[in-house]
């Protein structure tokens, strides 16, 4: 199978964040993990899913380098809609999956297991974990490019920044996930301590 093919013919195209301030971990997508920085880890991890294109507030550091398209965000410092509204703006697949640069253990056949459920009757399918709460993971999601900006616009020139209330507004499937280390990114010192022991 085509790297770039999932069932039901459905092609994607891939998103990484990388805007992010990163307050609590100042230049974590730099970090080691394993041989590499954490962003090429997931880079590596996700581009054979599609052309992966890159989200970012600037130039990156000298030391992550990627032979990567890559999106300014047109509205610094808005969170994650933003970077995925202009970036979103400038691909080309129907589908795209969006996954946050900090999340070293998402990959491509996750990607292409959520492309599985891809329909015509389908805006969204979006993972979810702990199902007492129903937690879901918008930054390890696929979304159909046209109506994710169609849809999120309108909530990010409102002022919010929230990924739930555009998945509120789209067709969205849920999809139960049980492994949810598959999920887990790093946001804290203790984090990344944890994903360092997780690869020893």
């Amino acid at each position: 199978m085509d790297p770039q093919q999932h069932p039901g013919d459905t092609a994607i195209g891939v998103c990484i964040l990388a805007g992010g301030e990163a307050t609590r971990l100042p230049g974590k997508l730099t970090l080691a993990v394993g041989d590499v920085p954490m962003l090429v880890r997931v880079y590596r991890n996700v581009s054979p899913a599609g052309e992966t294109w890159i989200s970012t507030k600037g130039t990156l550091p000298p030391e992550i380098d990627l032979d990567a398209p890559m999106v300014v965000d047109r509205w610094p410092l808005r969170g994650p809609l933003s970077g995925l509204i202009s970036t979103m703006s400038e691909m080309r697949t129907e589908w795209v999956f969006a996954v946050a640069g900090d999340a070293p253990f998402v990959d491509a056949a996750f990607a292409a297991r959520l492309a599985s459920y891809a329909a015509p009757s389908l805006d969204a399918i979006v993972p979810t974990h702990d199902e007492a709460n129903r937690r879901i993971e918008p930054l390890a999601a696929l979304y159909r490019r046209d109506a994710f900006v169609r849809e999120g616009l309108p909530v990010l020139l409102g002022g919010s920044g929230a990924l739930r209330l555009v998945i509120d507004r789209l067709r969205t499937r849920f999809v139960p996930v049980q492994d949810q280390r598959v999920l887990a990114n790093v946001n804290t010192p203790a984090e990344y301590d944890a994903l360092r022991g997780a690869l020893a």
